[in-house]
């Protein structure tokens, strides 16, 4: 975690002003619009990668849908993937997160003001009801982001196996699955060095619902896996 106290110490004059404010707003989120909120989120996010030496390299930006309803599937590398894609997308979107990371100092306070649902593998019907709110909120035009691997690889940019029920979200909802390759995500903050490092965004071209609608949840959960494979095979 030397990286998180480098940020902290390059930015120690905004750290308690922005410090205050994320944990208000965390607090009062139904008092902020989600547009609002997110661009607040942006904001820390710029600060804290230059302060880290963070940079983010985009791609794929004119593969996001161009209507909102949409759910994002990454690979899952480290603690900075989700600020690595806050970086990078300039739409707001929401996470489905386990709750093992729900107390994360920063963490804690992102997640709330993102409104995120925070998932308990071990409860079978809150994993349900997960689902059932994420769907009716996907059809209502809210953006998601889910890790189908369930957990981080800690295997640096080999991807794990991608599970079949994280794309039930997206299948009931009929709505376009935007997967996300992340290369050298888990160097920011799974890693003992302070080195500047270059983390990678690649968004892919999405699966519309004519594409996946005939195959089962487990074929699409092989699709995507080999499609973000691929394109970190390709551009390390």
């Amino acid at each position: 975690m030397k990286r998180i106290f480098m940020m902290v110490l390059r930015n120690i004059f905004m750290v308690p002003f922005a410090w205050f404010r994320l944990c208000y707003r965390a607090s009062h989120v139904d008092k902020y619009t989600e547009e609002d909120m997110y661009e607040f989120l942006r904001w820390i996010d710029l600060h804290a990668n230059k302060g880290g030496s963070v940079h983010i390299d985009v791609h794929g930006l004119e593969n996001l849908p161009k209507k909102d309803g949409f759910v994002f599937f990454p690979n899952h590398q480290g603690l900075y993937d989700v600020l690595a894609i806050i970086d990078a997308c300039p739409r707001p979107f929401s996470v489905v997160a386990k709750k093992e990371i729900a107390n994360i100092p920063f963490l804690k306070q992102v997640f709330a003001c993102m409104k995120a649902y925070m998932l308990d593998r071990e409860d079978v019907r809150q994993a349900m009801q997960v689902i059932i709110n994420v769907t009716k909120e996907v059809k209502n035009g809210r953006n998601y982001l889910i890790f189908a691997e369930g957990t981080r690889s800690k295997k640096g940019n080999l991807v794990g196996t991608f599970k079949g029920g994280s794309f039930k979200c997206a299948t009931k909802a009929r709505c376009p699955i935007v997967p996300i390759a992340l290369i050298d995500s888990f160097k920011p903050f799974d890693t003992n060095t302070i080195r500047p490092v270059t983390v990678q965004v690649h968004f892919l071209k999405p699966l519309e619902y004519e594409d996946y609608k005939n195959m089962k949840t487990t074929e699409i959960a092989e699709a995507v896996q080999n499609q973000i494979q691929k394109t970190i095979d390709a551009n390390l």
